[in-house]
Formats: structure tokens, C-alpha cells, sequence
């Protein structure tokens, strides 16, 4: 039985302290936005799609500003992200000290919610955050927070209403219905606008015969199989070793580099000034910053590294950029600049591509979305894909219209996942900074809610008519006789 469903007595201890700081903080904060509806259906103030890190972050931002969102999630309950379900590597790679979804609340920090189980010295001597308990701290942190979560919910379609409303379409339980919200929020991970990005030389090749890292998929039958992993950075290292460790007669890993890059420069990046400034900084400097880090590639961590390189049947073949694959019965000849590889097997480890057309659920607002390749064209040598697809995103994350004027309500869009890194830096996914950014989208939609609804709130402020004084904290003094007393004094 899990930590999560039987907290121990320290735990219990830390849990009465986090529900007294968050009467200190006075969390959640009282509800202000006047309820709307429409044709007698209740609308939603935010409704967020996804209850992985990011929207749960998000959750205890609104909490504080007064907004209570709802979170729509189809994984089952307990399998939100993808920690417990695509996620390979034994560790996460960000530092254990970083207080990742806390929001400035120790009690909330996965710190606390170690040493609590677990003790101080056991805080100290821990390296890196194994990935399953970073899953179960979020599972507990949306026990103790009271996200209100809707699992098995699958969002079919979207589409932005020209009097600000968004129409939400939501599978769940074998029927469709139309969810109403004010504010949309995508929180939708790594693949928020896309998803994986299969290279060219897959086509034709039987599915059974590869694979990309981030499938679902039971690694047992690779065992005695000869593997192929392409790429080198952290997913196809953990897919690698997983690989090996289920029993693989071998794993080649196909790298096309000649060496693997050595330096996190996206680590280098981290001070608050570009986490909190990227927005503001010039074009030309978002792209270069962003680009150059992108360029110069990710390594893949240390620990993830030797988990391969540990066994005698790993090899790791540089400067061996693959080509080609042509399927010959059920083996793959996999064409490289080093030669050709026959083998059972083939994991591309390749990333994530922004393509709305993986997603057909966003065909409504796609063409209409303004991409970065229409604001902003590159030097030479500086192109880079990703990012001249990424989403040109206003001040609080919300899409805008590629032709103003066709699609009225985009901009009740919040795009809170990895496509807006180019805009706003990596605020909106990654564990260093997602407190920043969670904050930073819930006061500005609080912002939002009272600018449109600034009549009923001025209409309010004249009304409210709550007393401070009754009359009977003082008396009147009789103004002629001090006058007549102090004039006597003199």
C-alpha cells in the first residue's frame, strides 16, 4: 500500500501544518467574480485542461486570487503526466532543492514531504528525486490542496465564442457533453500542441517494428531482441537501459553527433531576471536565447548515461546519423553514414513536434492561431523549427489571431505548456519555474475577470455598505463652548 494511502504519523504531522499556514495565507482566498451563465447553463470561470505539475501548480495560484478552476484530465486518477506512465529515467534531473508546484509554501515542498516520511538524514543522503516519488508527492499534493480533478474527462473539440466563451466538448464516461468556461487553460505538458515527432525514414515501416520513446509501451518484449535506440538525449538513454534491463541481447544506440554534448546550457539560463523577464526582452534576443540553447542540445544526465553504459552489451555509435530503414521480413536494415545496422527493433528517440494536426481536438482554432514564423523571420543560419511554430502568445499566454477579427475569443485561450517557452520563457512546464509562471497567469487572470466585469464591480463598490463605525465610538463636542474655553485660555 502506497505512503499516499496510509500517511504515517509524520506525515499526518506535516499535513495539520500545511492546512494552519494555509489559514495564515488566508488560501484559498475568498470567491469575488459575479457566476455567469449562459442560456440558463452555468459557466466556468477557468477550466483547465491537464492535472499534471503544471495545472496543479496552477490550482493553488487561482486558490489565491480567489478562482477556484476546474481540471479536466483523461488519464485515470493517480496516472496524470507522465511520470508513472511514458517516463523512463530512475531520477528526475532537476536538483532535488528546487521547490518545484510549492508556490512559496514550504509545508507544500516535496522537501517537506520527504523528511517527513522518511527523516532529515535520509533528505541529506538522497541525490536525485526518483521519478515514482515525484509521482506520489503529486498525488499527494492533490489530496492535500483539494484540486477539484475530473479524471477519464477528454477534451474532443474547442472553440472560442465571439461574447467570450469558450465551448469546451468533454468525453467521459461513453458520452459527449459541452462544458462553458470564461477562460480556457491549456496545462497540457511537453506535447501541449503536438506530439511526437517520427522522422521520414519510418515511413512504410510496420508499427510493430518501432517505436517512439514516449509510447506506452511493455519493454518485456525486447528481451533477446537486438535494439536500435536513435538519439542521445535523457529518453533515449532511459530507453535504452530499459531496454537492457528487460533482457535485450543488445541496444545500439545511433547517434548522429560526433561526440554528446557535455553542458546543460538551458541550466546556465535560470536566473530570475529571464524567468521573469523573458516576455519583455526584444525579439531578436528571445529567438537567439531560445535557439542557442536548442542548438546546442541537452545532454543526457549523468546517471542516465551510466545506467547504459553499465552494460557490456550497450553500444554507443557516434558520427552514425541513420538514413534510411527498410523492413525485410520482421528485421530492420537501418542505413547509417557508419554502415548498416540489422536489428529487431528500432526506438526513435526524437522528441516533440508542435503539429496541430496531431491534436484534433484544437482543428477549430489551428488556422487561426499566429505562429512566431509570421512575426519574426531569423538571420541566416539562425532557422530553427520549433520555434518559428511555436504559438506568438500575448502577456498572459493567450493565443492571438493570425487575421484579427476571424476568430473572435481566441484570446480566451491560455496556453500554458512547453510551445510557450519561446514567448515566456520556460515557465509553463518545467519544475524549476513553474511556481513563477503559475502566479504569473493566475493574477493576470484575476486581472482579466474584473476588467470585463468592471460594471457589476463598480456597481458593487457603490453599494457596499459595511459599516466600521456605528456612531457610538465618540461623542460630539459642543464646538462654541471650546471655542469660547480655548479663547479664555489664551
Amino acid at each position: 500500500m502506497s505512503l499516499i494511502e496510509q500517511p504515517s504519523a509524520g506525515l499526518a504531522a506535516l499535513e495539520e501544518r500545511l492546512r494552519d499556514d494555509f489559514v495564515t495565507l488566508g488560501w484559498p482566498a475568498k470567491a469575488w467574480i459575479p457566476p455567469t451563465s449562459r442560456d440558463g447553463r452555468p459557466v466556468h470561470d477557468v477550466l483547465v485542461i491537464g492535472a499534471g505539475q503544471a495545472g496543479l501548480a496552477l490550482h493553488v495560484a487561482l486558490g489565491m486570487v480567489g478562482i477556484q478552476p476546474v481540471l479536466l484530465d483523461k488519464a485515470p486518477q493517480d496516472f496524470e503526466g507522465p511520470w508513472a506512465t511514458t517516463a523512463r529515467m530512475e531520477t528526475l534531473r532537476s536538483p532535488k532543492e528546487l521547490t518545484g508546484p510549492a508556490m512559496g509554501i514550504a509545508s507544500l515542498s516535496f522537501r517537506a514531504w520527504f523528511i517527513a516520511q522518511f527523516g532529515l538524514d535520509a533528505w541529506t543522503a538522497l541525490d536525485k528525486i526518483p521519478r515514482l516519488q515525484w509521482m506520489d508527492y503529486l498525488r499527494w499534493y492533490r489530496r492535500v490542496t483539494g484540486a477539484d480533478v475530473r479524471n477519464g474527462h477528454e477534451v474532443v473539440a474547442v472553440r472560442p465564442q465571439a461574447d467570450g466563451v469558450v465551448q469546451v466538448d468533454v468525453r467521459a464516461d461513453g458520452r459527449i457533453s459541452t462544458w462553458l468556461a470564461r477562460r480556457l487553460v491549456l496545462a497540457t505538458g511537453r506535447d501541449g500542441l503536438g506530439g511526437a515527432q517520427i522522422p521520414d525514414f519510418l515511413q512504410g515501416v510496420d508499427r510493430a517494428l518501432w517505436a517512439h520513446s514516449s509510447d506506452e509501451m511493455d519493454y518485456g518484449r525486447l528481451a533477446g531482441k537486438h535494439v536500435g535506440v536513435v538519439g542521445a538525449g535523457a529518453s533515449a538513454m532511459d530507453s535504452a537501459a530499459t531496454a537492457l534491463e528487460s533482457g535485450a541481447a543488445s541496444v545500439d544506440l545511433l547517434v548522429r553527433r560526433k561526440e554528446l554534448p557535455r553542458i546543460n546550457k538551458s541550466k546556465g539560463s535560470g536566473v530570475p531576471g529571464l524567468t521573469h523577464g523573458q516576455y519583455l526582452l526584444p525579439d531578436a534576443w528571445k529567438w537567439r536565447i531560445r535557439h542557442y540553447i536548442n542548438a546546442q542540445q541537452v545532454p543526457p544526465p549523468h546517471g542516465s548515461t551510466l545506467r547504459v553504459s553499465r552494460h557490456a552489451n550497450a553500444f554507443f555509435n557516434l558520427g552514425c546519423a541513420v538514413q534510411k530503414v527498410e523492413q525485410q521480413g520482421r528485421k530492420l536494415h537501418v542505413h547509417t553514414s557508419a554502415g548498416m545496422f540489422v536489428l529487431d527493433f528500432l526506438i526513435v528517440s526524437t522528441g516533440f513536434a508542435i503539429d496541430w494536426s496531431l491534436r484534433p481536438e484544437f482543428a477549430d482554432i489551428a488556422p487561426h492561431v499566429r505562429l512566431w514564423n509570421q512575426r519574426f523571420t531569423p538571420a541566416a543560419g539562425q532557422e530553427d523549427a520549433e520555434l518559428s511554430a511555436s504559438p506568438d502568445l500575448g502577456p498572459l499566454f493567450e493565443f492571438q489571431e493570425k487575421t484579427p477579427g476571424e476568430q473572435p475569443g481566441l484570446d480566451h485561450i491560455h496556453c500554458f505548456c512547453y510551445p510557450a517557452a519561446l514567448s515566456h520563457g520556460t515557465v509553463s512546464g518545467d519544475i524549476p519555474a513553474i511556481s513563477d509562471g503559475a502566479r504569473k497567469l493566475a493574477q493576470g487572470l484575476a486581472s482579466l475577470f474584473y476588467r470585463d466585469d468592471i460594471e457589476q464591480h463598480f456597481a458593487r463598490l457603490q453599494s457596499y455598505a459595511e459599516p466600521e463605525l456605528d456612531g457610538t465610538e465618540w461623542t460630539h463636542a459642543d464646538s462654541a463652548a471650546r471655542v469660547k474655553a480655548l479663547g479664555n485660555a489664551i
